[in-house]
């Protein structure tokens, strides 16, 4: 499998028309079903390689865009969710250097 192909489980005569939002593989509980004693089971069922997270996210980003970024009326939450996103990343990048310049009582 390619950068771009389409996944391994997926089949168009059973799927329709491919959605790059959703998992084809074979369904599991919902993280939000899961047990505390079956969280370690749970976690062991997952792949890890760094092409499923890749995935993981990639689906993550599509599901953003199809619920903010591409109904006909979108509003301004998404551009605000970016620029928050921004703010706290550059934070974080910068907190080494910020950490510095805390206002300390002297007495």
């Amino acid at each position: 499998m390619a950068i771009g192909d389409y996944p391994a489980e997926y089949n168009p005569k059973v799927h329709g028309p491919f959605d790059p939002a959703r998992f084809y593989g074979k369904p599991d509980t919902p993280f939000g079903q899961v047990k505390l004693s079956e969280l370690g089971s749970w976690f062991g069922r997952r792949d890890k390689n760094p092409r499923a997270v890749a995935g993981v996210f990639s689906r993550a980003f599509w599901r953003w865009q199809h619920k903010y970024m591409q109904p006909k009326r979108t509003g301004i939450a998404p551009f605000f969710q970016v620029i928050v996103g921004g703010m706290v990343f550059f934070y974080t990048i910068n907190y080494g250097k910020l950490k510095h310049h805390r206002n300390y009582k002297y007495h």
